[in-house]
């Protein structure tokens, strides 16, 4: 286990490479963008399907 884990950071080091100080603050405002865009779209149908369940239900009762 402990090798895993000396090898993984090692990768990390010389393997990987890291985007920019300024590029990562891009890619973090396109995430957080995309992430609210989402939401919302998720909100909007998540309010049309319980009017839609509430309307359905309130003809049954009635």
């Amino acid at each position: 286990m402990v090798n895993y884990i000396k090898e993984s950071f090692q990768e990390l080091r010389a393997n990987v490479t890291w985007p920019s100080w300024a590029e990562g603050q891009n890619l973090m405002v396109v995430v957080a963008v995309f992430s609210i865009l989402f939401s919302l779209a998720i909100w909007g149908i998540d309010t049309v399907f319980a009017k839609l369940i509430k309307l359905y239900f309130g003809i049954i009762t009635n």
